[in-house]
Protein backbone atom coordinates (compact mmCIF):
# COMPACT_ATOMS: atom_id res chain seq x y z
CA UNK A 1 0.00 0.00 0.00
CA UNK A 2 1.24 3.53 -0.67
CA UNK A 3 0.41 6.70 0.23
CA UNK A 4 0.99 10.25 -1.69
CA UNK A 5 1.27 13.36 0.58
CA UNK A 6 0.94 16.68 -0.79
CA UNK A 7 2.18 19.29 1.49
CA UNK A 8 1.54 22.73 0.32
CA UNK A 9 3.39 25.42 2.05
CA UNK A 10 1.98 28.19 1.20
CA UNK A 11 4.09 30.86 3.02
CA UNK A 12 7.29 29.76 0.73
CA UNK A 13 4.96 28.86 -2.24
CA UNK A 14 6.30 25.74 -2.57
CA UNK A 15 4.49 22.03 -3.13
CA UNK A 16 5.94 19.22 -1.96
CA UNK A 17 5.17 15.30 -2.92
CA UNK A 18 6.18 12.98 -0.03
CA UNK A 19 5.52 9.75 -0.93
CA UNK A 20 6.43 6.48 1.18
CA UNK A 21 5.84 2.60 0.74
CA UNK A 22 4.59 1.19 3.83
CA UNK A 23 6.56 -2.66 3.55
CA UNK A 24 8.79 -1.87 6.39
CA UNK A 25 9.58 -4.84 8.34
CA UNK A 26 11.18 -5.84 11.73
CA UNK A 27 10.17 -2.11 13.25
CA UNK A 28 12.82 -0.78 11.20
CA UNK A 29 13.50 3.30 11.52
CA UNK A 30 11.96 4.96 8.03
CA UNK A 31 14.89 6.33 5.96
CA UNK A 32 13.74 10.00 4.28
CA UNK A 33 15.40 10.77 0.94
CA UNK A 34 15.51 14.01 -0.54
CA UNK A 35 15.43 14.05 -4.55
CA UNK A 36 14.74 15.74 -7.55
CA UNK A 37 11.07 16.23 -9.24
CA UNK A 38 12.75 14.61 -12.34
CA UNK A 39 13.58 11.26 -11.24
CA UNK A 40 9.95 11.30 -9.38
CA UNK A 41 7.70 13.13 -12.65
CA UNK A 42 9.81 10.08 -14.76
CA UNK A 43 8.50 6.98 -12.58
CA UNK A 44 11.69 5.97 -11.21
CA UNK A 45 11.33 6.10 -7.76
CA UNK A 46 8.07 4.55 -6.95
CA UNK A 47 10.43 1.90 -8.72
CA UNK A 48 13.29 2.83 -5.95
CA UNK A 49 10.52 2.82 -2.82
CA UNK A 50 8.93 -0.53 -3.67
CA UNK A 51 12.24 -2.40 -4.23
CA UNK A 52 14.28 -0.64 -1.42
CA UNK A 53 11.03 -1.79 0.98
CA UNK A 54 10.68 -5.42 -0.57
CA UNK A 55 14.60 -5.92 -0.44
CA UNK A 56 15.55 -4.44 2.69
CA UNK A 57 12.47 -4.25 4.43
CA UNK A 58 13.08 -0.41 5.36
CA UNK A 59 10.33 2.06 4.70
CA UNK A 60 11.70 4.75 1.94
CA UNK A 61 9.78 8.05 2.16
CA UNK A 62 11.25 10.94 -0.18
CA UNK A 63 10.53 14.21 -0.78
CA UNK A 64 10.49 15.80 -4.79
CA UNK A 65 11.52 19.15 -4.74
CA UNK A 66 14.12 20.61 -7.02
CA UNK A 67 18.17 19.80 -6.49
CA UNK A 68 18.46 23.05 -4.25
CA UNK A 69 15.67 22.51 -2.54
CA UNK A 70 16.71 19.31 -1.55
CA UNK A 71 19.96 20.16 -0.04
CA UNK A 72 18.44 22.78 1.60
CA UNK A 73 15.80 20.41 2.98
CA UNK A 74 19.06 18.04 4.17
CA UNK A 75 20.92 20.71 5.59
CA UNK A 76 18.30 21.40 7.55
CA UNK A 77 18.17 17.65 8.89
CA UNK A 78 15.38 16.76 7.79
CA UNK A 79 16.50 13.89 5.51
CA UNK A 80 18.95 11.22 5.87
CA UNK A 81 20.12 10.45 2.36
CA UNK A 82 19.70 12.50 -1.06
CA UNK A 83 19.79 11.82 -4.74
CA UNK A 84 20.03 15.04 -6.92
CA UNK A 85 22.19 16.06 -10.06
CA UNK A 86 23.77 19.44 -9.86
CA UNK A 87 27.63 18.17 -9.02
CA UNK A 88 28.85 21.48 -8.18
CA UNK A 89 26.41 21.92 -5.74
CA UNK A 90 26.64 18.19 -4.34
CA UNK A 91 30.49 18.96 -4.07
CA UNK A 92 29.83 22.38 -1.83
CA UNK A 93 27.74 20.48 0.33
CA UNK A 94 30.32 17.92 1.32
CA UNK A 95 32.76 20.05 1.36
CA UNK A 96 30.53 22.21 4.05
CA UNK A 97 30.42 18.68 6.01
CA UNK A 98 26.68 18.15 5.37
CA UNK A 99 27.00 15.40 3.15
CA UNK A 100 29.35 11.82 3.44
CA UNK A 101 30.43 9.52 0.50
CA UNK A 102 29.06 11.03 -2.60
CA UNK A 103 28.64 8.35 -5.01
CA UNK A 104 27.33 8.99 -8.49
CA UNK A 105 25.44 6.08 -9.60
CA UNK A 106 23.48 6.91 -13.10
CA UNK A 107 23.26 9.55 -15.59
CA UNK A 108 21.41 10.53 -19.00
CA UNK A 109 21.87 13.78 -20.47
CA UNK A 110 19.99 17.17 -21.07
CA UNK A 111 18.41 18.37 -24.83
CA UNK A 112 17.48 21.83 -25.71
CA UNK A 113 14.08 21.92 -27.14
CA UNK A 114 12.12 24.28 -29.16
CA UNK A 115 9.67 24.99 -31.73
CA UNK A 116 9.65 23.22 -35.00
CA UNK A 117 10.89 26.57 -36.83
CA UNK A 118 13.65 27.39 -34.64
CA UNK A 119 13.32 31.09 -35.11
CA UNK A 120 16.73 31.74 -33.07
CA UNK A 121 18.27 29.24 -35.16
CA UNK A 122 19.28 27.47 -32.60
CA UNK A 123 20.01 23.89 -33.75
CA UNK A 124 23.76 22.30 -33.42
CA UNK A 125 25.81 20.36 -31.32
CA UNK A 126 27.26 23.44 -29.27
CA UNK A 127 24.57 24.65 -26.43
CA UNK A 128 26.28 27.82 -25.18
CA UNK A 129 26.14 28.92 -29.14
CA UNK A 130 22.24 28.19 -29.12
CA UNK A 131 21.82 29.96 -25.94
CA UNK A 132 23.55 33.04 -26.88
CA UNK A 133 20.87 32.65 -30.26
CA UNK A 134 18.07 32.73 -28.46
CA UNK A 135 19.29 35.46 -26.03
CA UNK A 136 20.36 37.82 -29.33
CA UNK A 137 17.17 37.19 -31.17
CA UNK A 138 15.09 37.91 -27.89
CA UNK A 139 12.77 34.78 -28.42
CA UNK A 140 11.10 33.73 -25.74
CA UNK A 141 13.26 30.87 -23.18
CA UNK A 142 11.62 29.09 -20.37
CA UNK A 143 13.20 28.45 -17.39
CA UNK A 144 12.83 26.40 -14.57
CA UNK A 145 14.01 29.48 -12.26
CA UNK A 146 14.02 27.11 -9.04
CA UNK A 147 17.02 26.07 -8.24
CA UNK A 148 17.04 23.00 -9.99
CA UNK A 149 19.97 20.97 -11.07
CA UNK A 150 18.43 21.59 -14.65
CA UNK A 151 18.46 25.88 -13.56
CA UNK A 152 21.86 25.90 -12.13
CA UNK A 153 23.16 24.09 -15.30
CA UNK A 154 21.46 26.43 -17.36
CA UNK A 155 22.59 29.84 -15.05
CA UNK A 156 26.06 28.14 -15.55
CA UNK A 157 26.22 27.87 -19.18
CA UNK A 158 24.36 31.47 -19.52
CA UNK A 159 27.14 33.11 -17.32
CA UNK A 160 29.86 31.19 -20.10
CA UNK A 161 28.47 33.23 -22.49
CA UNK A 162 28.27 36.58 -20.47
CA UNK A 163 24.37 36.55 -20.20
CA UNK A 164 22.75 37.49 -17.32
CA UNK A 165 19.07 36.65 -18.10
CA UNK A 166 15.84 39.04 -15.99
CA UNK A 167 12.31 38.58 -16.04
CA UNK A 168 11.09 40.09 -19.76
CA UNK A 169 8.54 38.65 -22.50
CA UNK A 170 11.64 36.83 -23.86
CA UNK A 171 12.61 35.21 -20.99
CA UNK A 172 10.13 33.40 -18.31
CA UNK A 173 10.68 31.47 -15.17
CA UNK A 174 8.21 28.95 -14.29
CA UNK A 175 9.44 27.96 -11.00
CA UNK A 176 7.87 24.74 -11.39
CA UNK A 177 8.90 20.88 -12.04
CA UNK A 178 10.00 19.92 -16.05
CA UNK A 179 6.61 19.16 -16.59
CA UNK A 180 5.09 21.95 -16.18
CA UNK A 181 8.03 23.82 -17.57
CA UNK A 182 7.98 21.74 -21.21
CA UNK A 183 3.97 22.28 -21.67
CA UNK A 184 4.39 26.07 -20.85
CA UNK A 185 7.05 25.88 -23.62
CA UNK A 186 5.15 23.78 -25.29
CA UNK A 187 1.83 26.10 -24.85
CA UNK A 188 3.95 29.83 -25.68
CA UNK A 189 6.44 28.49 -28.36
CA UNK A 190 9.47 28.79 -26.18
CA UNK A 191 12.62 27.18 -25.98
CA UNK A 192 13.72 25.38 -23.08
CA UNK A 193 16.28 23.00 -21.42
CA UNK A 194 15.31 19.14 -20.33
CA UNK A 195 16.43 16.33 -19.04
CA UNK A 196 16.06 13.71 -21.30
CA UNK A 197 14.05 11.12 -19.51
CA UNK A 198 11.43 14.31 -18.85
CA UNK A 199 11.10 14.97 -22.54
CA UNK A 200 11.05 11.30 -23.56
CA UNK A 201 7.62 11.07 -21.12
CA UNK A 202 6.29 14.34 -21.86
CA UNK A 203 6.63 13.33 -25.82
CA UNK A 204 5.20 10.01 -25.52
CA UNK A 205 2.55 12.13 -23.89
CA UNK A 206 2.21 14.50 -26.23
CA UNK A 207 2.23 12.25 -29.37
CA UNK A 208 1.78 14.31 -32.53
CA UNK A 209 0.59 16.96 -30.52
CA UNK A 210 4.14 18.15 -29.43
CA UNK A 211 4.81 20.94 -31.12
CA UNK A 212 8.69 20.84 -29.55
CA UNK A 213 11.37 19.49 -30.87
CA UNK A 214 15.52 18.63 -29.72
CA UNK A 215 17.93 21.10 -31.41
CA UNK A 216 20.83 20.67 -29.13
CA UNK A 217 22.00 17.73 -27.83
CA UNK A 218 25.53 15.43 -27.80
CA UNK A 219 27.17 18.31 -26.16
CA UNK A 220 29.73 16.81 -23.54
CA UNK A 221 28.33 20.06 -21.74
CA UNK A 222 25.08 18.32 -21.34
CA UNK A 223 25.69 15.16 -19.41
CA UNK A 224 23.28 14.96 -16.07
CA UNK A 225 24.87 12.92 -13.37
CA UNK A 226 22.77 11.91 -10.87
CA UNK A 227 24.69 11.40 -7.46
CA UNK A 228 23.43 9.66 -3.89
CA UNK A 229 24.86 10.93 -0.52
CA UNK A 230 23.90 10.29 2.92
CA UNK A 231 23.68 13.35 5.34
CA UNK A 232 26.32 13.84 8.08
CA UNK A 233 25.17 12.49 11.39
CA UNK A 234 27.93 14.76 12.99
CA UNK A 235 26.09 17.70 11.73
CA UNK A 236 22.42 15.96 12.38
CA UNK A 237 22.39 13.71 14.81
CA UNK A 238 18.75 12.70 14.29
CA UNK A 239 19.95 11.32 11.28
CA UNK A 240 20.09 7.47 11.12
CA UNK A 241 23.89 6.46 9.37
CA UNK A 242 23.07 3.12 9.74
CA UNK A 243 19.89 2.74 7.45
CA UNK A 244 21.37 5.72 5.19
CA UNK A 245 24.41 3.14 4.67
CA UNK A 246 22.42 0.45 4.09
CA UNK A 247 20.49 2.64 0.99
CA UNK A 248 23.98 3.55 -0.22
CA UNK A 249 25.17 0.16 0.07
CA UNK A 250 21.92 -0.88 -2.37
CA UNK A 251 22.71 1.55 -4.90
CA UNK A 252 25.60 -0.73 -5.74
CA UNK A 253 23.65 -4.54 -6.12
CA UNK A 254 22.53 -6.16 -9.20
CA UNK A 255 19.13 -5.40 -8.59
CA UNK A 256 19.65 -1.72 -8.19
CA UNK A 257 21.40 -2.18 -12.04
CA UNK A 258 18.55 -3.98 -13.29
CA UNK A 259 16.08 -1.53 -12.24
CA UNK A 260 17.79 1.99 -13.31
CA UNK A 261 18.90 -0.03 -16.55
CA UNK A 262 15.31 -1.64 -17.18
CA UNK A 263 13.46 1.83 -15.93
CA UNK A 264 11.94 3.36 -19.78
CA UNK A 265 8.99 4.67 -21.63
CA UNK A 266 7.45 3.22 -24.56
CA UNK A 267 10.09 1.37 -24.65
CA UNK A 268 13.22 3.75 -24.86
CA UNK A 269 15.47 3.76 -21.59
CA UNK A 270 15.52 6.43 -19.09
CA UNK A 271 18.89 6.51 -17.49
CA UNK A 272 21.96 4.85 -17.57
CA UNK A 273 23.65 2.55 -14.39
CA UNK A 274 26.75 4.33 -12.96
CA UNK A 275 29.15 7.12 -13.37
CA UNK A 276 28.73 8.87 -16.60
CA UNK A 277 32.02 9.06 -18.69
CA UNK A 278 34.49 11.55 -17.90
Amino acid sequence: MKILLILLLSALGTVFFVKSSLAAEGGLKPLMLATTTSTAETGLLDKIVDLFAREKGIELRFVAVGTGKALEIAKNCDADVVLVHAPDAEKAFVAAGYGLDRKEVMYNDFVLVGPRDDPAKAAGKDIRAALSRIHQAKVLFVSRGDNSGTHMLEKKLLKEVKVEPAPTESYLESGQGMSATLRMAAEKGGYTLCDRASWKFFSANQGDRNPLVILVEGDPALLNRYSVMRVNPGRCAKTDPATAQVFLDWWFTPQAKEMINGHSKNGSTLYVYGPAPQ
